[in-house]
């Protein structure tokens, strides 16, 4: 089991369940018209696979680069699921689906 942490491989476990996440749930969405939107889940997930691959360049000890653009990858997509989440002062919230 400690192979499975010392290798990253654990965390490559985690990914690949993370992306049959997105398909489940888009195709949910698609066919029932209910649950997360795909935008903003897309961008949601994303941000976690970036942070996800960072825990990874860290169990592995790659190169510090590989680790900061993971991490501001993460960043970047936060912001754009803030930004598909945002609503402007003054207008109703956005209806959630579901």
């Amino acid at each position: 089991m400690s192979g499975l942490f010392a290798s990253g491989r654990i965390v490559d476990l985690i990914l690949a369940l993370t992306v049959l996440e997105w398909f489940a749930l888009t195709a949910y969405c698609r066919r029932t018209g209910r649950g997360p939107a795909p935008a903003p889940l897309a961008a949601n997930l994303l941000a976690g696979i970036c942070l996800l691959l960072a825990v990874r360049a860290a169990l592995v000890d790659a190169w510090w680069g590989w680790l900061a653009l993971c991490l501001a990858g993460s960043l970047v997509a936060h912001l754009a699921d803030l930004g598909l989440r945002w609503t402007p002062a003054g207008s109703p919230p956005r209806p959630e689906r579901g």
